[in-house]
């Protein structure tokens, strides 16, 4: 059994209470964000803790969230997490793990084959009654200025690691207009970049979609913009082609300002918080989201 910390010994009562008569052989870190870290338990579960605010924080994040990925599960045509265990106090989810691995860990050999599961999985995601996922999660709005003002900002702090050639693009779209507003707000998974996408290598086919901490009701233009971003702009039209939500030309330019806004927070996030993963994805990414 790995070495006993406080936090296996902490997952291992909360198990035993949990779950009787499962026996923890091996508590493995997963990782850790500003909200949450998440460990492996035998290679079979994940066990969620949340880092956010106080216990009553904690507990209504947890319990937001086990009502979140229990109405997910219904709409999905792909697997989602589903909780096994629930500790509002404890400020502890756990779910059986999904089949498959990251995709920006593991690429796969045919990314086209991913476009249409994506773009089912959108449509049915984008089309949840807002009215009903309210109830789990915020709204999630900011105006286009004040994103362009945060990229441009971002740029700053990364210039220097920006190849030459990939500058003038950069800059170019920096010195444009940000687009208009969204006009419609939907359910979105909020936070779809590869490493939340679970692959099976071989078949080159989605098993899963994880992490559904930052879903909102916001633009579905932004789910699509990290498709963009992390798969290219052929996967994205790709995955158009099997999108039954609306998706015009504002729609586009939309998605394609979010994903250099993002690859530019991603880059500057990665090389502040020493998360080398992040910054080399945004950086290998540069040429097809900017071009």
């Amino acid at each position: 059994m790995a070495r006993v910390t406080e936090v296996t010994e902490r997952i291992i009562r909360l198990l035993a209470r949990h779950l009787p008569g499962y026996a923890v052989r091996t508590v493995e870190r997963l990782g850790e964000g500003q909200d949450n870290a998440a460990y492996e338990v035998n290679g079979e579960l994940v066990v969620r803790q949340s880092k956010i605010g106080d216990s009553a924080v904690r507990a209504e994040a947890v319990r937001r969230e086990a009502g979140l990925l229990a109405a997910v599960s219904e709409l999905s045509p792909l697997p989602v997490p589903q909780p096994i265990l629930v500790d509002e106090e404890a400020g502890v989810l756990a779910y059986r793990k999904l089949p498959g691995r990251p995709l920006n860990l593991h690429p796969v050999s045919e990314p086209a084959r991913l476009a249409a599961p994506l773009g089912g999985f959108l449509s049915r995601v984008h089309a949840a009654p807002v009215e009903r996922m309210e109830a789990f999660v915020p709204r999630d709005a900011y105006p286009m200025t004040e994103l362009l003002e945060e990229a441009e900002g971002n740029y700053r702090d990364i210039v220097d690691n920006v190849p030459p050639a990939a500058r003038r693009l950069v800059e170019d779209f920096l010195g444009t207009a940000a687009p208009a507003e969204p006009g419609v707000l939907t359910f979105c998974h909020n936070d779809l970049g590869s490493e939340h996408l679970l692959v099976d290598v071989e078949a080159s086919a989605v098993t899963g979609v994880i992490d559904w901490t930052d879903a909102a009701i916001a633009d579905p233009a932004y789910d699509l913009a990290l498709v963009y971003r992390d798969l290219g702009p052929e996967v994205y039209e790709r995955t158009l082609a099997h999108y039954q939500g609306r998706h015009d030309d504002a729609g586009h330019e939309r998605a394609v300002f979010y994903a250099r806004c993002a690859l530019l927070e991603d880059v500057a996030y990665g090389l502040q918080t020493g998360s080398r993963a992040y910054a080399d994805a945004g950086l290998a990414h540069l040429g097809h989201t900017f071009s």
